[in-house]
């Protein structure tokens, strides 16, 4: 007797796929078995490699300064776009036949879409971990007291996370468009290029370009980065690196006598001046054997006299009135006039007083602004995840 084949009658199948709760534990049992089996789990030492890369270049900058920051922060940021882009990039157009037809047996979008936002989600918590643990690792140096949070360690980590897995949204969407993983594959350097310009840290843009930052989600993130690393407070070190660098440029000047000795009398704006000034003739002469004898001499003859009362007797003589204008040639270094004016003194104003215009309140350093960051971050997570399933919705009609 030929054996008989029992047919599935479409009705039977609607009722296979009935449960939303029964078809979303499916899905998601699907996508830990491609995990495990499908070499899924590679985008996990991908991430490390990455991490450990950036981590070994930004360890010397984040925290320490303005500039550092910003960049460190920038770097960072590009690691949870880069690592949340390539974990779905391809979950879904790779599987296109096979959606639409489940899709026509009963399967329900919205839970398989869930089922994605679930297992995406475990994916970037995960890398999230490993990029903290590598980076630390290799040295940077995070915040320790925290904003949200008692440690900043768990502030970002939760920043980089969001950043991440919006990223990620973001890329199921683009797959959930795409014909075939070519295609997605292709879109996917427009869109890293995309939130790399309009991030709105690094590169200074047109003024009719800025309304464009508001559609990536580069710019909450470096925002959010920045602010818990206390950007706002850190000093500004370019210029003061610059200086150093030509510590010892020659200079060459002209200055007429009459120039010398008002700076040398301007005790009132230098403090370096005054205290020059103050000093007594007696404590500057040189204590040695040989000239015992005739530093015992000077001394009693200039007793208490001051470096000023000298400078204001030269000032005073005759002579010096009547040749106030004759000029002279002076060569001399940057770093010895910094050092005549303090060098300390000039450090000081150059790495904090001078950096007010670079003051943002974008990053100041509270809760407030961490949590809106957060908010506009989830938001870009959950609109990009709606779109996916309104965009699968309509596979039915796709023709290709």
């Amino acid at each position: 007797m030929p054996e008989t084949v029992e047919k599935t009658t479409p009705r039977q199948l609607k009722v296979h796929y009935r449960g939303r709760l029964a078809q979303f534990g499916i899905y998601f049992g699907k996508m830990l078995r491609m995990f495990v089996y499908q070499s899924d789990w590679k985008v996990l030492p991908m991430a490390a490699l990455i991490a450990g890369l950036v981590g070994m270049v930004i360890r010397n900058m984040l925290c320490l300064s303005m500039e550092g920051t910003l960049t460190a922060c920038f770097a960072l940021v590009m690691v949870c776009i880069w690592n949340g882009c390539f974990n779905s990039i391809q979950v879904i157009c790779r599987e296109r036949d096979v959606i639409k037809r489940e899709h026509r047996s009963g399967m329900h979008i919205s839970t398989y879409v869930a089922s994605h936002m679930l297992y995406q989600a475990i994916l970037c918590l995960l890398q999230t971990g490993v990029t903290l643990y590598v980076t630390k690792t290799v040295g940077v140096q995070y915040p320790t007291q925290g904003v949200v949070t008692p440690w900043m360690i768990v502030d970002i980590g939760i920043s980089m996370f969001l950043i991440t897995y919006a990223s990620d949204m973001m890329s199921l969407w683009v797959s959930s468009l795409s014909r075939n993983t070519t295609t997605a594959m292709t879109i996917m350097p427009f869109i890293l290029i995309f939130q790399l310009v309009f991030s709105g840290g690094m590169l200074s843009l047109p003024e009719w370009t800025k309304p464009l930052q508001n559609f990536t989600i580069s710019n909450p993130g470096l925002k959010v980065l920045n602010t818990q690393c206390d950007y706002n407070n850190l000093p500004m070190v370019t210029l003061w690196n610059r200086v150093v660098g030509m510590w010892d440029q020659p200079i060459y000047t002209t200055v007429t006598l009459g120039q010398a000795i008002d700076f040398l009398q301007n005790d009132k704006n230098l403090p370096e001046v005054a205290e020059m000034r103050a000093q007594k003739i007696s404590d500057l002469l040189p204590e040695t054997e040989e000239n015992e004898q005739l530093q015992m001499g000077l001394v009693s003859l200039v007793k208490d006299t001051t470096v000023g009362e000298v400078i204001d007797m030269i000032a005073n003589d005759p002579y010096v009135q009547q040749n106030r204008d004759q000029s002279y040639e002076i060569q001399t270094t940057i770093g010895r006039i910094i050092n005549l004016i303090g060098a300390e003194k000039v450090k000081a104003y150059m790495i904090y007083d001078v950096r007010g215009d670079k003051f943002n309140p974008e990053y100041e350093l509270t809760g407030e602004n961490v949590g809106n960051y957060w908010l506009n971050l989830i938001g870009f997570a959950l609109i990009f995840a709606a779109l996916a399933t309104i965009t699968l919705e309509f596979i039915d009609k796709d023709k290709r």
